[in-house]
């Protein structure tokens, strides 16, 4: 079985529209799908402390997805919770002032979902990470909510869901 774990951004909360539509597609392809609630934790280390916490006794195949903060937090506990794969959507890599926080680039398979209209975190970001990381790298033409774009991010996430359980 696939456990697929979501990390919400900064600004939203657990079932957004992104990640209501991204587990709904994780439970048709048979995964268990579940998003860690950080409202109220703006501290990005206490929010990776959380994730690492919340997926610790995982014992599936786990899949970890997160957008803006919620990819840095992803890219933060994926190694330390055995995670098999890494999907992030405008992850806060880099961030002005914060670029120390940046995790390292995990060696596991990953895919960035970056919008070049993105006006809060800059696709160059993720270029830069993808680079350093050989990460599979999708720009599409979207902003940093990239709720426009979700029916092609399924498309992207389901491709890298079969790769992990084909893979498994």
């Amino acid at each position: 079985m696939t456990t697929v774990i979501f990390s919400h951004g900064q600004e939203s909360g657990p079932w957004g529209t992104k990640i209501r539509a991204m587990a709904e597609l994780a439970r048709r392809m048979g995964c268990e799908a579940d998003s860690i609630d950080f409202q109220g934790i703006a501290d990005p280390t206490a929010r990776v402390e959380k994730c690492v916490r919340e997926c610790r006794d995982i014992e599936d195949q786990l899949i970890l997805v997160g957008s803006s903060m919620g990819g840095h937090v992803a890219t933060a506990a994926a190694e330390t919770v055995g995670a098999a794969g890494l999907f992030v959507l405008a992850p806060a890599y880099y961030m002005e002032g914060y670029e120390d926080l940046t995790p390292t680039p995990p060696t596991l398979p990953t895919t960035i979902v970056h919008g070049w209209h993105d006006d809060v975190v800059p696709v160059e970001n993720s270029i830069r990470f993808a680079r350093e990381c050989a990460a599979t790298l999708h720009i599409v033409d979207g902003d940093h909510r990239l709720t426009a774009n979700i029916d092609e991010i399924n498309n992207y996430l389901q491709r890298f869901i079969e790769r992990l359980q084909q893979e498994a």
